[in-house]
């Protein structure tokens, strides 16, 4: 097995990134796979500032919070054909419609 990572960008509180932390324990869990380390950074960029965007229009009258940029990192020990299942199952976990117009709980981008 080797390391491999698997990067989202999110714009998220607390309780979302909890939230898709869980999504991605699940789908690792549910395979050969097991994490061997994660992280959460908050950028000081504006690379994630899009996401702000996205949840600012998707939610118009709401105040975002405690929300903000993060990006959360996990490095996984599997097979390339694992890593590759994990990262579907967190994607169609994150957004369950696909690409039909809906409102994204947590905004998100994978890296």
């Amino acid at each position: 097995m080797r390391r491999r990572r698997l990067r989202l960008g999110l714009y998220a509180d607390e309780q979302g990134l909890a939230w898709v932390m869980g999504l991605v324990e699940d789908a690792v869990g549910s395979r050969t796979a097991r994490i061997v380390d994660g992280t959460v950074a908050h950028t000081a960029d504006d690379s994630l500032d899009f996401l702000a965007e996205q949840w600012a229009t998707e939610h118009p009258d709401q105040s975002p919070g405690s929300r903000q940029p993060v990006e959360l990192v996990f490095h996984l020990g599997c097979s390339l054909r694992t890593w590759r299942a994990v990262r579907k199952a967190v994607l169609t976990a994150l957004c369950p419609q696909g690409s039909a117009p809906h409102t994204c709980r947590v905004p998100w981008t994978v890296g």
